[in-house]
């Protein structure tokens, strides 16, 4: 039995029949912020309710108002700036408190209390039961699809651990997952700013990554300087994995191993020369190498290697050179949109090689869905496909994992999808083995974990790999996305060379 009672009418504590000094007015103060508040000119910007009552208890901490309260409904959470840092407001726990960065004071059942940022009082775990969990994802910016794809995916393992699970075990105790997930916008500046944001103001207990390896690079930066634990499935570039980032955990299959088994079954195909382009960016960079290393081991002849920059608008150029050489194999790296960029750019210019291979963008949907026909015969590696007869102890096999999630999002999973899920699961699965959120156990927990998932087995090497799976590959055949590699997993043969090679079809 507790000896404070908290009067949700009144938002007053009430301890042994007498009335609290501390007041934390939760209900008014929540229903007072529904519709947010703007950011203030400096003659009217003031603290209010709760906040008020935390900045008089602790003036010298909190400093002079900065900036109104900002209600942000998608995650329950109230926030003012000061001149010295953070007041905050969570609808998940009732709790107001202030953070500078370094130190948070929180207004609790046994008054306004000083700790660390990222440790916890007893009162607060006991009371709260609660595993807080960021991400900085894309919702915007130029990786709106796969940053989306991610969000979606992490989201569904959030909703199906609160609801059909239960709550993630730890001890004997059952814990509710707080998933805070910003935008990044596909921007570098933002990311780094919002992930420093998880771990000093929102005070999460474990990091998932965001989509691409560039923002993965980013975050892992922030990550590793506050000690912080991140698992990620968007994050290959082989550069993240050499760095000596100590808490990096990936599920996917690395950049490099991209294009593997597309070059080796192609080669085997009687396939004789590639041409590769890609971004000046890490990850493409990494299946660019990756290209030209299984290329020579497969004795394909690379006629050229094309680097742009990212963000180009069109790649047409690289594409005329393409045709003059006219290789058997096109490889095009990069993310969705450079997907969309090469093979508009191969329609109009009539550019049809004998294997058309994309490294992101196949796998989606999406892409029939934008490019129709001219989608075609295209071949691209994949991490995840439902038709995989992968399956795990929790949420059970591919198709099962992909029925949850049409039956949530009223769509098809992309690979993407699939592995922010994953990256979630293997989170899940080290933090029960360690029985605690105690950082360090659930580190030596993933460096321990072999487990097998509907994604595929995971164990991670002493780098952060998944060392234990082995990259899909797929085709677009009418209009449909077809496993065509591994031949366990396969649902068609590869259909080489494309029917419409060597000119229009």
């Amino acid at each position: 039995m507790r000896p404070f009672e908290f009067d949700s009418r009144t938002g007053i504590w009430t301890a042994r029949g007498r009335l609290w000094p501390l007041v934390l007015p939760i209900l008014v103060l929540a229903s007072w912020f529904a519709f947010g508040v703007d950011r203030a000119n400096a003659a009217d910007c003031q603290f209010v309710l709760g906040f008020a009552a935390l900045q008089a208890a602790a003036p010298a901490a909190v400093g002079d108002c900065l900036e109104n309260e900002l209600h942000h409904p998608a995650d329950g959470i109230t926030r003012q700036q000061t001149t010295k840092g953070v007041l905050l407001w969570r609808k998940a726990d009732n709790h107001t408190s202030f953070t500078d960065g370094h130190r948070t004071w929180v207004a609790g059942p046994l008054g306004l209390q000083q700790r660390s940022v990222g440790d916890r009082f007893a009162w607060e775990s006991d009371a709260d039961r609660v595993i807080r969990i960021g991400a900085v994802v894309s919702e915007t910016g130029r990786f709106v699809a796969e940053g989306n794809d991610v969000r979606r995916g992490y989201r569904l393992w959030a909703n199906w651990i609160n609801g059909e699970y239960g709550g993630l075990k730890v001890g004997d105790a059952r814990y509710r997952v707080e998933l805070n997930m910003y935008d990044d916008a596909g921007e570098a500046a933002a990311a780094r700013m919002l992930v420093e944001r998880l771990i000093t103001e929102d005070e999460v207990d474990f990091l998932l990554g965001p989509y691409s390896s560039g923002l993965t690079q980013i975050a892992l930066e922030v990550a590793d300087a506050h000690g912080q634990i991140l698992v990620t499935a968007s994050g290959g570039a082989e550069s993240l994995f050499t760095q000596g980032f100590g808490s990096f955990f990936a599920v996917q299959t690395p950049a490099a191993q991209y294009t593997r088994s597309a070059l080796q079954l192609l080669a085997g195909e009687g396939a004789a020369s590639v041409v590769i382009a890609h971004p000046d960016t890490v990850f493409a960079t990494s299946v660019a190498d990756g290209a030209r290393r299984w290329a020579a081991e497969s004795e394909l002849d690379v006629l050229a290697v094309h680097e742009y920059p990212q963000g180009s608008a069109e790649l047409s150029a690289i594409i005329a050179d393409a045709k003059r050489l006219d290789p058997d194999i096109f490889v095009g790296g990069g993310h969705f949109n450079d997907a969309i960029l090469f093979l508009r750019a191969a329609r109009e210019l009539d550019f049809r090689p004998a294997a058309m291979v994309i490294t992101v963008g196949p796998s989606n949907p999406l892409l029939v869905e934008t490019l129709g026909a001219d989608a075609e015969y295209v071949i691209g590696p994949t991490q995840w496909e439902a038709s995989m007869s992968y399956a795990g102890d929790l949420i059970g096999s591919a198709a099962d994992f992909a029925a949850r999630y049409h039956s949530l999002w009223g769509r098809d999973p992309t690979y993407q999808a699939a592995g922010a899920s994953a990256a979630a699961l293997a989170l899940h699965h080290a933090i029960e083995a360690a029985g605690t959120t105690d950082s360090a156990s659930v580190h030596q927990a993933l460096r321990e974990l072999q487990v097998d998932t509907f994604f595929g087995p995971i164990s991670f090497d002493e780098q952060g790999r998944n060392s234990a799976r082995a990259m899909g590959l797929v085709q677009i055949q009418d209009g449909q996305i077809l496993v065509v590699a591994p031949t366990a997993a396969a649902a068609a043969d590869i259909i080489y060379p494309a029917p419409t090679a060597g000119g229009t079809s």
